[in-house]
């Protein structure tokens, strides 16, 4: 493993306009400056956190999925960032994880934000990414998920006799009233999974009167926070530190003394047929 550098975007959206924000997000990729490995855009990137899905929803491989391809294969790094999905007229906030050349991944969010009625418009994932780039291990999420610890759980991989992943990567749109938990639960999660975590949140008002405050973040596996902002429009890349990385798993490896679980998931037929159409 080498040095690792992600490219945090903490933006304002514009509600519900597509073409709006995939305009504004490839003027900001522009303006980073230097070269990087990963760029990570916030959850529904191109929309904001909307309901809305039966109008704003994209098959895969059209105008979202074809922009981000363009990006990568401009700047050469990962992208990272959810969208609107419909898959046979099921909806997913769906992550794509898009490499240069068009090769590309995806996770659909698992734990779906009841208390704004997510879980009746869209369906939930069923597995776990976790992703190889530039000799490191991701593990990208979105936004409610920070609450579940079991679902991001970094085991340890006993042939490889290291832990699944490096990078944990939490895509969202969490809103300011709950920032508190935002920053204590991004570094529980880097600490309880010897594991960098970064989250990428987005600011200003959205079109259901919800003000979100960024704090987007990196921390470190020992829980200390690297780098954060606060309120305003952001672009900033940090290099991950690789060395230290490895140096704090081989002083302090707790990942061995971890419970052994397994995860009981209910499958939908359904699902385990359309997921590869998608």
């Amino acid at each position: 493993m080498q040095d690792l550098k992600i490219t945090l975007i903490q933006s304002d959206l514009h509600w519900e306009d597509i073409g709006a924000n995939l305009a504004s997000f490839e003027e900001k990729i522009w303006q980073i400056g230097e070269s990087t490995d990963v760029i990570i855009l916030p959850e529904m990137f191109t929309t904001g956190f909307t309901m809305n899905a039966p109008e704003l929803a994209e098959m895969m491989n059209m105008k979202t999925t074809k922009w981000m391809k363009q990006m990568a294969d401009q700047t050469g790094a990962l992208i990272l960032g959810s969208f609107i999905t419909n898959v046979h007229e099921r909806y997913f906030n769906r992550l794509l994880w898009m490499e240069p050349g068009g090769h590309h991944k995806t996770y659909d969010k698992r734990h779906l934000f009841r208390m704004a009625n997510e879980h009746q418009v869209y369906s939930p994932g069923e597995s776990l990414l976790i992703g190889t780039w530039k000799g490191w291990r991701i593990c990208p999420l979105v936004c409610y998920d920070l609450r579940f610890p079991v679902w991001s759980r970094n085991r340890y991989n006993s042939s490889e006799r290291r832990p699944a992943y490096d990078l944990l990567v939490y895509v969202a749109n969490w809103p300011m009233v709950r920032s508190n938990a935002w920053e204590t639960l991004l570094k529980a999660r880097a600490i309880e999974n010897l594991s960098y975590a970064a989250g990428v949140n987005r600011v200003g008002m959205d079109g259901n009167g919800v003000e979100y405050n960024g704090l987007s973040a990196v921390v470190n596996p020992k829980g200390d926070t690297i780098f954060s902002v606060e309120s305003s429009e952001t672009i900033k890349t940090i290099q991950l530190n690789a060395h230290s990385l490895q140096a704090y798993r081989e002083k302090f490896p707790a990942y061995l003394d971890a419970d052994d679980f397994s995860i009981e998931i209910e499958r939908m037929e359904e699902y385990d047929y359309l997921s590869g159409l998608s």
